[in-house]
């Protein structure tokens, strides 16, 4: 990828933020319309989940492949591709006259959100100096993670004004603000290129792991813990996939200890911080009896106090190194799930609050500090790839610790005893990711080049 130079360009790296405010407000906003578009459409709830597995398998089995299809791609032309690609799915699936349509467009829509995962933070690696990257990324990753925050609230709004097929319309304009800014602030390069046999290879083979996994732990949570040996099928598929020519910069990257500990950090944190997600609200109403409204409100604290500590966390990692800004992070999110582990049968909104705020501060330390170290641990002609990796890492983790908290909660009956167990599961996860960051590693093997 080409495209560095010596100033910093802070709209590359807004227009970077607005990509991924996109996709994972697609990611959520969904959910709120999913009844509607049932009505509208007169189908069931099984074929209606599909409006959101259309979307989410493609983000899971695409992103890595894609990684690799970038590193040979000039950043305009990924830009321009991957966006214009997501902007015109976004509007087919707004006009969709049937339930065939919309998932066919839902899953294009997945495939070029893929991409466009893998893409932006390599956008901001590339936009400023190493000196200012800790903030470039703290910023690309705060409005992802208000994307996916306002989603519901945005969709029902929409919804309710407008009508369901606003919500994917409202990306048409944003994409053409992107190409825009992208086609200002990016050279010319790289010839649009399809990518071969093998990527469609690789990306099968990826995608029947993730549906095999996501499978196991799915039905173990709801159905019992002896559905997890689906997770085996997954097996063969990643070992097929080891064998082939695109899996080894992957490999590689993350047998260096400077890549491979904020991916494993990654991925324990966002299963830990999820997994307290899904666990507060049936708190909330089941045992405080607090309304809907009241609940949403209440876990709004984390997010709000990510996005206060994340420019902090961005400006500090630039000035000290990103490794002890992250691992503070992870210090300051373990320690706001270890205080949530008693859930007093008499905690309501006030109680929880403030400690969903302490595991959201440390969250927002940690995410941009973190992204910076994986790429500066990583060769120049590879950035594409692990921009991919480390967005595989952060979905798996979304997925993990929702499931992983149902299994335990489900084995003790869904009784409050069985919460709190899933929530020291939840602080042990945290507790990983700071052993990740923690544990003695040799320096990284090869660094970016200036």
């Amino acid at each position: 990828m080409d495209g560095e130079t010596s100033r910093d360009r802070w709209w590359l790296v807004a227009a970077s933020g607005i990509a991924v405010f996109m996709t994972q407000l697609d990611a959520t906003v969904v959910t709120v319309a999913i009844p509607t578009i049932q009505e509208r459409m007169d189908i069931g709830p099984s074929l209606a989940q599909w409006v959101v597995l259309a979307y989410t398998l493609p983000l899971i089995a695409l992103t890595v492949p894609s990684g690799r299809w970038l590193d040979g791609v000039g950043p305009r032309t990924a830009l321009v591709l991957s966006v214009s690609g997501f902007g015109a799915a976004s509007a087919l699936v707004g006009l969709a006259p049937g339930i065939a349509w919309l998932i066919a467009a839902r899953a294009v829509q997945g495939a070029f959100g893929a991409v466009l995962l893998a893409l932006i933070s390599l956008l901001a690696t590339i936009a400023v100096r190493e000196q200012a990257r800790g903030r470039a990324m703290s910023l690309v990753l705060l409005l992802g993670a208000l994307g996916g925050m306002s989603g519901p609230v945005l969709g029902g709004l929409l919804i309710e004004t407008l009508g369901w097929p606003w919500i994917f319309y409202l990306n048409v304009p944003a994409s053409v603000l992107v190409i825009a800014i992208g086609m200002t602030q990016l050279p010319p390069g790289g010839r649009p290129r399809l990518p071969d046999r093998l990527w469609a290879v690789e990306a099968g083979l990826l995608g029947a792991a993730a549906v095999a996994l996501l499978l196991a732990l799915s039905l173990a949570g709801g159905s019992g813990a002896g559905w997890v040996a689906l997770a085996a099928v997954a097996v063969p598929f990643v070992l097929v996939w080891l064998r082939l020519p695109g899996s080894r910069p992957v490999v590689d990257l993350l047998r260096s200890p400077g890549v491979a500990a904020p991916h494993l950090a990654l991925l324990a944190e966002m299963a830990a911080v999820m997994a307290v997600q899904f666990l507060i609200p049936f708190h909330l109403q089941r045992v405080a009896a607090v309304p809907p409204a009241q609940i949403g409100l209440t876990m709004l604290a984390f997010p709000v106090a990510m996005l206060l500590t994340g420019p902090v966390g961005g400006a500090l990692a630039d000035r000290w190194k990103p490794v002890r800004v992250a691992r503070l992070g992870t210090v300051v999110v373990t320690a706001g799930l270890a205080l949530l582990i008693p859930l007093g049968s008499d905690w309501g909104p006030a109680d929880l609050a403030w400690r969903l705020a302490v595991a959201g501060a440390g969250a927002g330390l940690f995410a941009g500090p973190d992204q910076a170290m994986a790429m500066a641990g990583t060769p120049r002609h590879l950035l594409g790839t692990t921009a991919a990796t480390t967005s595989l890492a952060r979905q798996l983790g979304v997925a993990l610790g929702p499931a992983l908290a149902t299994g335990v909660w489900a084995f003790s009956g869904y009784d409050p005893q069985g919460m709190r167990l899933a929530l020291a599961l939840a602080t042990a996860l945290a507790c990983a990711s700071v052993l990740a960051l923690t544990w003695p590693a040799r320096r990284p093997l090869i660094r970016t080049t200036q």
